[in-house]
């Protein structure tokens, strides 16, 4: 049976999806970070929300975050179903049927936007709308079955949560705002093209022009290493703002440097190497830049605080 027609008898098995099915819709893991650097993003800037308009505020972000991971299940469904690692999902399984996951996203998108809007400001609301726009139509339905440069564009959808969360507070956009997207901007690329080395397959079998299938893995190592090596003055400017400190400073610093020496090593590598060891030092790689990504808002989250005790900050 071929990967389409086992997808759509999938979805021809009567099921009852429960909560837990649609939960996995809305995309939980990615969800979290969106909450944490949305959240980071509204308790660095320099104008406080009242507790219930803040936790208002973060939990209409989530539901548009959500809304963006049914709307993508939906489209991405018959790429989700010849991948080994989202061929579980949901709608792919056959446990929501995909006009459920149109729906859900469509009235998730419709909610958190107005929502945040009454919650908050106007700026932010839109900010969110773009954010689910561009998340659900530029990446998913152009850039991802396009371009190469798919994750390289696309992340700026996952880079607007803590600029969404700073105008949250603010009702503008500044350089911290700017610098905190940049970093995830910025971040993302290596960290996701770290785990395309090591599941090229999965991308080939669903036809995804990811950069590995279309230029080889020799130049994915390169451009792993130049990415990092981009990210790393983005990552030390957002520090030297009001939104860092000597704690963020060193933070940036030794993460930063073990980045780069990660990507070093795997710019050495050649497939030989890499098949011998069974990817060993990429799969690690790509391990840390998850820890990476949330050292970095921690502290300044952490810098906010020593900042309001009145030892932290510059």
């Amino acid at each position: 049976m071929s990967d389409t027609a086992a997808y759509q008898g999938a979805n021809a098995t009567p099921y009852e999806p429960g909560f837990g099915d649609y939960v996995l819709l809305l995309k939980p893991r990615v969800m979290s970070l969106v909450v944490f650097t949305a959240l980071v993003g509204l308790l660095v800037a320099p104008v406080s929300l009242h507790p219930v308009e803040a936790f208002a505020a973060i939990l209409f972000i989530a539901l548009g975050a959500g809304a963006s991971g049914a709307l993508n299940m939906w489209w991405d469904a018959d790429i989700d179903a010849v991948m080994k690692r989202t061929a579980r999902r949901p709608v792919p399984a056959g446990r929501v049927q995909a006009g459920e996951a149109l729906a859900v996203g469509l009235a998730l998108s419709g909610i958190s936007v107005v929502m945040l809007g009454l919650a908050t400001n106007l700026m932010a609301a839109a900010l969110l709308a773009f954010t689910i726009f561009f998340y659900a139509v530029v990446y998913s339905m152009w850039l991802k079955r396009s371009t190469p440069q798919n994750i390289v564009i696309g992340g700026a959808a996952g880079a607007f949560p803590p600029m969404i969360g700073w105008v949250c507070a603010t009702g503008s956009i500044s350089l911290e705002a700017c610098l905190m997207f940049g970093l995830i901007f910025m971040w993302t690329p290596p960290h996701f093209w770290a785990l395309a080395l090591f599941m090229k397959e999965d991308y080939h079998r669903a036809g995804v022009p990811m950069l590995t299938v279309t230029h080889g893995r020799k130049a994915t190592r390169v451009h792993v290493l130049v990415y990092t090596l981009l990210l790393v003055p983005v990552a030390i400017w957002a520090a030297l703002t009001s939104i860092g400190g000597p704690l963020t400073l060193a933070v940036a610093v030794v993460l930063n440097a073990w980045f780069v020496v990660g990507a070093f090593r795997i710019w050495r590598r050649d497939e030989t190497m890499a098949e011998a060891d069974n990817y060993t030092v990429e799969k690690a790689f790509f391990r840390f830049s998850l820890l990476y990504l949330f050292l970095h808002f921690a502290t300044f989250l952490a810098e906010a605080a020593l900042k309001s005790a009145g030892v932290g900050g510059w």
